[in-house]
């Protein structure tokens, strides 16, 4: 008989690499420290699409963000108007108790907004530099350097964030020249990597050479490619030890921006690469901005990277399980505990590892809710219309009647403030 060794079957199968060293920049704001790299929690953040001149506006949908759980978000600083703006946009989130670190993007005239305005400079806790977009011929260099005095100024971080949409040209003339040089030239999508690649490390070094430490970079390399942004992200990772954000630059909309970005971003993560991470999801038509938000929080728990919020486990239903009820009453859950996490966080900790389980019938129905902290085995076509609920593995009650929905949630209430309150069992 053949005989196999567990352990050296299932040896790599523990999770995700170990992170690679890196340097760590801190993002603050008052109090509130972010810190990216450095082996610090993968850091998820966003972006506004609104008018930044707009400073209700805008300071409205950054609540909104942060709320969510965004823990920076990037505002678009790209007129006179716009920098005006932003010390009102920070006051306002002050009134309203949110202390999320601003981040202010750049292109074009980021050197002339940042010198006439410098309330928006010190407003912002850090500044996106896209070095294709800082000007051309001699005065590319002296507009970098103006943006990153101003940082050094101000003791601001700044994310170098090259974009394959708007790269340096003298840069990839440059090593398109070089490349036609060689015996045997690389391809010209190789070719484009090095570029980004190379545009990223050479700005960093150039924004050293004047002043800015080391500890207040962070780079990006932007496609929107899924298997681009593998390649390019897996040699920028080799060839430095920045901290990285991660993220497709158009990922798209609904479900293939969704999948898109998973499918990128956790090969990487998967191999230890990525410090912060943005879901550039296109918003349908009157969609919720948040929803980019969520959508990278459930990309790092669902991977065993961070926790946020208690996960709902539920089947996708069969033959077996005609009614909808136990549609209806995961989706119900889910909703709930999101919603409660902006309390429970401060009242409940460790109740973002909460497992709850939401069945559909008698085949998986008992084995998973036994599996999870919390799980309800609701009645499949056929069953004895009765829903037999377990914690901690043990079944405790059975529900019957028209509220098993009211009566589970209260259950589910019941078992945080008992295990997660700080004098409970887990507190």
């Amino acid at each position: 008989m053949m005989t196999t060794d567990m352990n050296d079957d299932f040896s790599g199968a523990s999770g995700p690499a170990s992170r690679r060293a890196s340097r760590g920049a801190v993002v603050a704001y008052g109090e509130k420290r972010v810190m990216v790299g450095g082996g610090a929690p993968i850091v998820v953040q966003s972006m506004t699409n609104t008018d930044t001149a707009d400073a209700i506006g805008t300071a409205i949908q950054v609540k909104e963000l942060a709320r969510a759980g965004s823990e920076l978000v990037r505002i678009t600083v790209n007129n006179p108007e716009a920098a005006a703006a932003v010390p009102a946009i920070r006051e306002q989130l002050d009134k309203m108790g949110i202390d999320v670190p601003l981040v202010g993007d750049f292109h074009y005239n980021g050197h002339k907004l940042l010198t006439d305005f410098p309330e928006c400079a010190k407003a912002l806790s850090k500044y996106r530099i896209n070095p294709g977009n800082v000007g051309q011929g001699a005065k590319r260099d002296t507009q970098f350097a103006q943006m990153i005095e101003i940082a050094c100024r101000y003791d601001k971080p700044v994310r170098i964030g090259v974009n394959w949409g708007s790269l340096d040209q003298a840069l990839l003339a440059r090593i398109m020249d070089e490349n036609a040089a060689r015996s045997a030239p690389r391809s010209a999508q190789a070719v484009m990597y090095e570029a980004l690649v190379t545009s990223a490390i050479e700005n960093a070094v150039r924004a050293e050479e004047v002043g800015l430490a080391g500890d207040r970079i962070i780079l990006s390399c932007k496609v929107s490619g899924v298997q681009d942004l593998i390649s390019v992200y897996r040699a920028l990772a080799l060839r430095c030890d920045y901290p990285l954000h991660l993220g497709l630059t158009e990922a798209g909309m609904g479900s293939k921006g969704i999948v898109a970005s998973t499918a990128a971003l956790a090969v990487l993560l998967q191999e230890g690469i990525g410090d912060t991470i943005r879901i550039s999801l296109t918003p349908e038509p009157g969609g919720d901005r948040t929803r980019e938000v969520i959508v990278g929080q459930e990309i790092l728990q669902t991977m065993g990277l961070r926790k946020f919020t208690p996960m709902v486990i539920a089947c996708p239903g069969c033959g077996r399980t005609t009614s909808t009820t136990f549609q209806e009453l995961a989706d119900k859950i889910q909703t709930y505990l999101r919603d409660q996490m902006q309390v429970w966080k401060k009242d409940y900790p460790g109740v973002e590892s909460m497992n709850v389980a939401v069945m559909g019938c008698i085949v998986n129905g008992p084995g998973e809710s036994k599996h999870a902290n919390i799980g309800i085995s609701l009645p499949g076509t056929g069953e004895s219309p009765a829903a037999p609920v377990f914690v901690d593995g043990e079944k405790t009650v059975t529900l019957r009647g028209e509220n098993i929905a009211e009566e589970f949630q209260a259950i589910v209430l019941e078992y945080v403030r008992s295990h997660y309150g700080r004098q409970g069992v887990a507190g």
